[in-house]
């Protein structure tokens, strides 16, 4: 079966999709930057680098080499990789892809242009809403090549791409549902992962699950103001699964990156020596930037967040910060 699929991005959620969409006996093409990984990919099936204990099916991979190749070859586009390389890749990509389809897994504001990944495809190529979609939800890409149960939410505002994403994505431990907020969607995931920033440094810090259940209460707050101001919406539901479920498996998997670098934080890594040694983007650091200047233009009051930008982008001590933090929670 063929629907001209690209995947751009080698990573853990690139790999978990393409194992979902190929499983299903569905073709792809498939963008990866590393020789190593390209190599390894088209000889054993495996990723080595992501999610190794992976086998893929090879008979449905086509690797490509470069950007040219897989939008030549693609009319659908999943575009998975981590918001910091976004523009780069594009940076230099003149040619016309108005009309193909972008399907976002990215977790992140753009940090140059601090636009969202389908605000940025809008703006910058001129491709319509119609033909953009966003994959989020609580997910880890390590529980889906696991086919443990895992609920997503194709966000667009063109129910038909939805209704696609979840013909070709929909599987026996893959649900699919639907919502038009798209860019709501886009900064409540960035705000998560800032969240879980400041929860892994807490714990690390010795503050109990008694705190932690206040610091993650307030942080639904936070994310509720920052949207209602930013995107409003009177269909939004904060607490269904995709904002409130997303925001609780980010603090609390033991899967979570963003978790994991904030306890890495508070353990007193500096921040350079925490990305090092995890070897994985951790989207809240490149996001929280972004979001307090987003939030400083329009007034919006984020202490969580505002905590996490100072002891990550300003030198501030992560002990100081939590504990200047506990006095502006309710």
């Amino acid at each position: 079966m063929s629907y001209n699929i690209g995947i751009i991005g080698e990573g853990s959620w690139a790999t978990a999709i393409a194992k979902v969409i190929t499983d299903k006996k569905i073709h792809i093409n498939w963008l990866i930057r590393f020789s190593d990984i390209r190599k390894a990919i088209k000889e054993k099936g495996k990723n080595p680098k992501y999610l190794s204990d992976v086998t893929l099916d090879t008979k449905y991979i086509k690797v490509k080499e470069n950007l040219n190749e897989l939008f030549n070859s693609s009319e659908i586009i999943f575009l998975i990789l981590p918001s910091i390389y976004t523009e780069e890749l594009f940076s230099s990509y003149n040619f016309n892809i108005q009309n193909k389809i972008i399907i976002s897994g990215i977790k992140g504001i753009l940090p140059k242009c601090m636009l969202t990944p389908s605000q940025f495809f809008n703006t910058k190529f001129n491709i319509s809403y119609e033909n953009i979609a966003f994959i989020s939800g609580p997910s880890h890409a390590e529980e889906i090549a696991m086919e443990k149960l895992t609920f997503l939410t194709a966000f667009s505002s063109n129910k038909n791409l939805s209704d696609f994403i979840k013909k070709i994505l929909e599987c026996n431990y893959l649900k699919i549902s639907y919502d038009e907020d798209i860019i709501g969607a886009e900064y409540a995931t960035s705000l998560k992962n800032v969240i879980a920033i400041a929860v892994g440094t807490a714990d690390s810090l010795g503050y109990g699950d008694n705190f932690i259940s206040i610091l993650v209460s307030n942080a639904m707050k936070e994310i509720k103001t920052f949207l209602d101001v930013i995107i409003p919406s009177p269909k939004r539901n904060i607490i269904n699964y995709p904002y409130l479920g997303d925001l609780l498996v980010t603090c609390y998997s033991q899967f979570s990156r963003n978790r994991t670098f904030g306890v890495m934080l508070g353990k007193g890594y500096s921040v350079k020596a925490a990305q090092l040694e995890m070897n994985m983007i951790a989207e809240g650091y490149y996001a929280v930037k972004s979001i307090i200047t987003i939030a400083e233009k329009y007034n919006i009051s984020l202490p969580i967040c505002n905590a996490v930008y100072l002891y990550t982008h300003k030198n501030h001590s992560p002990r100081v910060e939590l504990r200047l933090l506990t006095n502006k929670l309710m």
